[in-house]
């Protein structure tokens, strides 16, 4: 009995090491594409994290306070399926209703057209065309839609990296 268990804690750590090694944190792994749906918890990524994030700014010149700009082409959002307690970052949750994620930058809606997805372990750029902070911090809001009573927004915490252009 003991060397069958001890066999078994064998396994569970070389799956974690390989794991770790990988970059594969405990509440996510890799997805291959799957269409989302009702009833499912999720957490959104920017840039392939779902915490602390940094999303990188045009800006010219010395910043200034309230300054914005435009994101670097080659970012991107995504979600991933929620695998594990405890979960790093703020999940979301589908509710009854929802079969895609709306990704809401915080823009202005007329500076930019959404960004929905429609399956986890997609990735969707981050539109160039929206106005961001040259630096700070602040949230991506991933919603669920359609909505529902039940559901429930994830967020991710980002900073904003100017960087001269």
């Amino acid at each position: 009995m003991r060397s069958i268990r001890a066999g078994r804690w064998a396994t569970v750590a070389a799956v974690a090491l390989s794991a770790t090694a990988l970059g594969v944190t405990g509440a996510t792994a890799a997805v291959d594409p799957a269409p989302i749906a009702p009833h499912q918890t999720f957490l959104g990524e920017v840039n392939g994290t779902p915490v602390n994030a940094v999303i990188q700014v045009g800006c010219f010149g010395p910043v200034v306070p309230g300054q914005t700009g435009h994101p670097v082409a080659g970012q991107s959002v995504d979600v991933t399926p929620a695998v594990s307690v405890p979960v790093t970052g703020q999940p979301g949750y589908t509710g009854e209703a929802a079969d895609h994620i709306l990704v809401d930058f915080g823009a202005p809606a007329s500076s930019s057209a959404a960004t929905v997805l429609k399956a986890y372990g997609v990735k969707a750029e981050i539109p160039t065309g929206i106005q961001l902070p040259c630096y700070g911090t602040g949230k991506v809001a991933f919603v669920p839609q359609p909505t529902s009573p039940t559901a429930r927004t994830a967020y991710v915490t980002v900073t904003y990296q100017s960087i001269g252009v």
